[in-house]
């Protein structure tokens, strides 16, 4: 499972990052919002690379963009070969993305917490991830359909609907693929 979950979540992370990026330039264009360089001064810090006020570097800038997009997709591939499907899993996951955003933009000091931004560059921040977030999702969910239902699908399927009785699949049962 965490072999078929790697390739697969690298594929749907990059997808997700590349939408998303599309979508970043799309609205930039109409916003007339400027690029950010937080991905390449957070590179910078964690790699302990110099730094240099203004622009940064295109490159380091993408490394890490498309770097932690393709990274963090192997975890949502990780919850559909689980089983943790479709658009709740999804919206969990693009919480998990703002979460490692912050994480690694507070830890290094660039960034503040998002309670400090300006209330429209959130809106922004959170749209452009739930967009990676759910493409993301999607094709991490398409991917891991190929291989049948995942271990807690298969566990719900013994049992259809909500039950707070219902034990655990047997061992055997819940890797069977």
């Amino acid at each position: 499972m965490f072999r078929r979950a790697l390739w697969q979540g690298l594929i749907a992370g990059t997808a997700g990052g590349v939408v998303m990026t599309l979508g970043e330039k799309i609205e930039q264009a109409v916003t007339a919002r400027p690029d950010s360089h937080v991905p390449a001064r957070v590179l910078q810090r964690l790699t302990g690379r110099p730094e240099r006020p203004g622009t940064q570097p295109l490159t380091a800038n993408w490394a890490m963009h498309f770097g932690q997009a393709a990274v963090l997709g192997v975890l949502r591939s990780v919850m559909a070969q689980s089983g943790l499907r479709g658009p709740l899993a999804s919206a969990k996951f693009t919480v998990v993305r703002l979460t490692n955003d912050q994480i690694l933009e507070n830890a290094t000091g660039v960034g503040a917490p998002p309670s400090t931004w300006p209330r429209r560059e959130f809106a922004v921040d959170v749209l452009h991830k739930a967009v990676y977030g759910f493409v993301t999702g999607a094709v991490a969910d398409a991917l891991a359909a190929r291989g049948g239902p995942g271990p807690g699908e298969r566990h719900a399927a013994r049992r259809p609907g909500r039950h707070a009785d219902a034990g655990p699949l047997p061992r055997g049962e819940a890797y069977a693929r």
